[in-house]
């Protein structure tokens, strides 16, 4: 009787798991007709932003032209230090104000929404530097994620039978994602007590507890130790099988290889490429981004004496100003 009743459960499994394959293969197929063109539109895009600007003082942080964000894709933004990309995701998720720019999600503006009505829209962020509350246990990290939970209602919180459903069903979830994210074992230990790989852990499965349809992550694999990498990859695959779209930043290529169907290229704050993974990497504004638009290019005989006179002069001077 018991394997009678498990059989349906477990082609009911198969079936979804079947049914978000093929949105994230159909999603994947779409990509290969989009423009591999900085500011390209996207067949089907759940995020379009346009003319997004965020200056601090002088410097131009952002300068986002156009930009969309393929339904049910993988899309790494990357860029060197100081492009632009976290300011962007502060800017999409509401921890900061633009200085202009306008931005959709679901054909609806959320530019001017705050943090927390942007994630009840169904888009959540994860932090490069993790940002989960260290004296609750990891179990009430994750309950703390539920959306629009009615026990934090000041009125109904001294009523208990108008949320203990909710909050078994809330918690339930919660296992479940322990469970699936490998954290069962320190449900109940204090989260500051966790490692740097299993709070990133912890942030992802809080994240996907307000059940998003999109998820951005800042430098998920920033400070993980090499064997969990590979385990976030597979976190990161196994939102886009489920039917979410994700975008997130990182500066490993070889993550980016492995995990992303398309690439965003930021440098100085504005969209310089875009396109798949491979063909992204190849392009020479890519390169001249990350190393320098002469970083190959071999110094003619004239250049190698000016910089060798430079630098004697330059020694010369150090030495006069240290005997005076």
């Amino acid at each position: 009787m018991p394997a009678e009743n498990d059989a349906p459960a477990t082609g009911g499994v198969e079936t979804t798991s079947n049914r978000a394959g093929a949105r994230a293969t159909a999603a994947v197929q779409a990509l290969a007709g989009a423009e591999a063109v900085a500011g390209g539109s996207k067949p089907d895009p759940i995020l379009v932003a346009d003319n997004v600007v965020r200056t601090f003082g002088g410097l131009k942080a952002v300068d986002v032209d156009h930009v969309e964000i393929q339904r049910g894709s993988i899309t790494a933004l990357i860029g060197p230090n100081g492009a632009g990309k976290t300011t962007f995701f502060n800017l999409l998720t509401g921890f900061d104000q633009p200085d202009t720019g306008t931005w959709t999600f679901n054909g609806q503006d959320i530019s001017k929404l705050p943090a927390y009505k942007v994630a009840r829209q169904g888009m959540v962020r994860t932090f490069q530097l993790t940002k989960s509350l260290a004296r609750l246990t990891v179990l009430e990290n994750l309950r703390l994620g539920a959306k629009e939970q009615r026990g934090e209602r000041l009125w109904a919180s001294i009523l208990p039978f108008l949320w203990r459903d909710e909050e078994r069903a809330i918690t339930e979830r919660a296992e479940e994602l322990l469970e699936h994210f490998n954290l069962v074992r320190v449900r109940d230990d204090f989260a500051g007590s966790l490692s740097g790989g299993q709070r990133k852990l912890l942030e992802m499965a809080r994240a996907l507890m307000a059940s998003p349809e999109m998820v951005m992550l800042d430098e998920p694999m920033a400070g993980v130790n090499p064997r969990l990498r590979q385990t976030l990859n597979d976190h990161i695959r196994g939102l886009r099988e489920e039917g979410m779209t994700v975008v997130f930043v990182e500066h490993d290529m070889d993550v980016v290889r492995d995990v992303s169907d398309w690439v965003i290229v930021m440098a100085q704050g504005k969209v310089v490429a875009e396109g798949p993974p491979e063909e992204v990497m190849a392009q020479q504004s890519v390169i001249d981004a990350y190393l320098g638009a002469h970083h190959d290019a071999p110094l003619s005989l004239e250049e190698e004496e000016a910089q060798l006179e430079a630098a004697e002069d330059e020694a010369a001077r150090e030495a006069e100003e240290e005997t005076s």
